[in-house]
């Protein structure tokens, strides 16, 4: 076993490995039966000019235009969601606290519904439906900002409360919104919306994620510190020159943009802003400036197994997301936690 020193490097170079490897044998595989070979020679194929193989103009789409995208996109919103669980369950000073618990994800909901309710789908189109579902899930961020605000500051309790609150009533209004309009939506749109997918990405629906998420996740790493001192109080980190008010609304914030743009491209991925930044602080430690790096690369690496896990277990159908990382994930997660040693937990977890 390497020193406690070492193991965080460890970790995070057999993490990048395990990243590239997930990236080749996700592209490799998939419902259309394409030899690995047929997809690198068509990817080499875009990068160097190069033919290394024959290859139909209709694998060349398959590889190009539906393969690729969708696995970039599932590493994108998988390093983001894992940099949002972090983000919040050091600011609200929570294990449990996730983009459910801002309310952002039931808001973006209620958006996507709405269009998709009013017939408006067609209309606008994929970066219409995905401007109302980001729209919904800031506006449900400002509820719960509005309803913890007292006193020019947002305490975690108050936070907490709020987005409960909010959660259940924007869940509570896109259940009856499809309930009272279930003839006029297409319900396997809806479910997907619901419990989150990557099918259908395109190469223009990556820019802004993969650009906010890069951009959340080094502003977070950057403020590691930080992040250390708030999770510890707000006496301590007031005692140490930090205002802990003040970041924990900028870090709320960018935690509610951050999974906004996310929900309005994959839906509402369940459990991994959850269940990843515990995995990996059960390995790594509590110390975000090991932390955050590490849950960004492990929620990239799930995520894109997930969404192949979600295209191959019941061809010619797929899974909604949220099926696969809580049917794949919470088995691991209470592995990793029957490791932890007993002495960490009263009840021998």
């Amino acid at each position: 076993m390497p020193p406690p020193s070492r193991r965080p490097s460890l970790f995070l170079a057999l993490l990048c490995a395990a990243l590239l490897a997930s990236l080749v044998i996700a592209l490799s595989f998939g419902p259309s039966k394409l030899p690995a070979s047929t997809v690198w020679a068509v990817a080499l194929k875009r990068v160097t000019s190069l033919e290394l193989g024959q290859f139909s103009p209709a694998q060349e789409h398959i590889v190009l235009y539906l393969r690729f995208p969708r696995v970039f996109l599932a590493a994108v919103v998988g390093a983001g969601l894992a940099a949002v669980g972090v983000i919040l369950q050091a600011a609200v000073r929570n294990p449990m606290a996730d983009p459910y618990i801002i309310g952002v994800s039931p808001g973006a909901a209620v958006g996507a519904v709405l269009v998709l309710m009013l017939g408006w789908g067609d209309r606008l189109g994929q970066g219409g439906l995905s401007a109302a579902a980001f729209g919904g899930g800031l506006l449900a961020f400002a509820a719960v900002g509005l309803m913890a605000w007292r006193n020019g500051r947002l305490t975690p309790s108050r936070v907490i409360l709020a987005g409960v609150a909010v959660s259940y009533l924007f869940t509570s209004l896109s259940s009856f919104l499809i309930l009272s309009s279930a003839e006029h939506i297409p319900s396997q749109a809806i479910l997907y919306w619901l419990m989150g997918s990557v099918a259908g990405a395109r190469w223009d629906q990556l820019g802004l994620p993969a650009l906010l998420a890069a951009g959340g996740s080094v502003y977070a790493i950057a403020s590691a510190r930080q992040l250390n001192l708030i999770a510890l109080g707000d006496e301590t980190a007031c005692a140490l020159g930090v205002n802990p008010h003040l970041l924990r609304l900028k870090l709320m914030t960018l935690a509610a943009l951050l999974t906004g743009v996310l929900v309005s491209v994959s839906g509402g991925v369940g459990f991994v802003a959850l269940m990843v930044p515990h995995a990996v602080r059960l390995v790594a430690g509590s110390d975000h400036r090991r932390l955050l790096p590490l849950a960004v690369l492990t929620g990239a690496v799930f995520l894109i197994w997930v969404d192949l896990a979600a295209r191959l277990l019941i061809q010619p159908a797929e899974l909604p997301l949220t099926i696969v990382t809580a049917f794949v994930g919470t088995p691991f997660f209470l592995w990793l936690l029957r490791r932890k040693e007993r002495g960490l937990s009263g009840d021998g977890l």
